[in-house]
């Protein structure tokens, strides 16, 4: 599903004790927290802080594949992209892989649209939000726009 994305956003993710299971392996809704924690980082490096805080959107759509598991002693990454920019969505690309041995132990595709807090209704993403992510990713508005494949 990625092999033909690139990922310019990568943090590190701490697994604290109670995210594992009695087996050991983390359990798979911490990776949505994970992955909430990773956009979140995302949007900060692309907009910068202030502008982060006044860019709404919802998720809407989100489909993990659980590719192997996480254990406490692994040193987790995690990765983000966009991988597409419509008028009012966007979808975003992230991996959770173990640092130290490259093991890819899950991916997650989320489709997040504009959201006007005073109407409550779904929004057109500004075009300038647009073109930040636009020259984060390194890709134009009309690459981004094409259809996922």
């Amino acid at each position: 599903m990625n092999a033909e994305f690139q990922f310019k956003h990568e943090i590190p993710v701490q697994i604290r004790f109670s995210d594992v299971d009695q087996y050991g392996h983390m359990n798979n809704s911490v990776y949505f927290s994970l992955y909430d924690l990773a956009k979140t980082s995302y949007f900060r490096d692309v907009f910068g802080e202030e502008e982060r805080d006044k860019f709404n959107v919802v998720v809407v759509n989100i489909n993990a594949d659980f590719l192997a598991p996480v254990f406490f002693s692994d040193e987790l990454m995690i990765e983000t992209t966009v991988i597409h920019l419509g008028h009012k969505s966007l979808t975003m690309l992230q991996r959770a892989f173990n640092k130290a041995s490259g093991v890819l132990k899950c991916q997650c595709r989320t489709v997040l649209v504009g959201y006007d807090i005073l109407t409550k209704e779904p929004m057109e993403i500004p075009m300038a939000y647009k073109q930040a992510i636009c020259d984060y990713e390194g890709k134009t508005l009309s690459e981004l726009s094409q259809p996922i494949q």
